[in-house]
């Protein structure tokens, strides 16, 4: 089954939860960074924590990033640290929470800076 990503910009994408056997296949696709969003414990047992994910992303080859965002909390600091990420991460990059719209939302406040 094709990974739920969803293409905003040639260079940024956006997805729901994602799992460690989703690394080798996001790599496979071409991307070549992730940034986590989600907050570790959000969805309790049910949610790989960050250092998983982190291990399971460099392990495929991907550069990644830990940003936890609470959902309905998104500051300008958010928006100006997830602005540096996407200047410094190889692209295409992407950027995964529960369902992707925190991420859309901070890519999209940082487009404005």
């Amino acid at each position: 089954m094709a990974l739920p990503i969803y293409n905003i910009s040639p260079i940024f994408s956006v997805a729901g939860q994602l799992y460690p056997s989703d690394m080798n296949e996001l790599a496979s696709l071409g991307f070549k960074s992730v940034i986590i969003n989600r907050p570790d414990g959000e969805a309790g047992d049910q949610q790989p924590s960050s250092t998983i994910m982190l291990k399971a992303a460099r392990e495929a080859g991907l550069e990644a990033a830990f940003q936890p965002i609470v959902i309905g909390a998104i500051s300008p600091r958010d928006v100006q640290a997830f602005s540096e990420l996407l200047a410094q991460l190889p692209t295409p990059i992407v950027a995964y929470c529960k369902s992707g719209g925190r991420c859309l939302q901070l890519y999209q406040a940082s487009s404005s800076l």
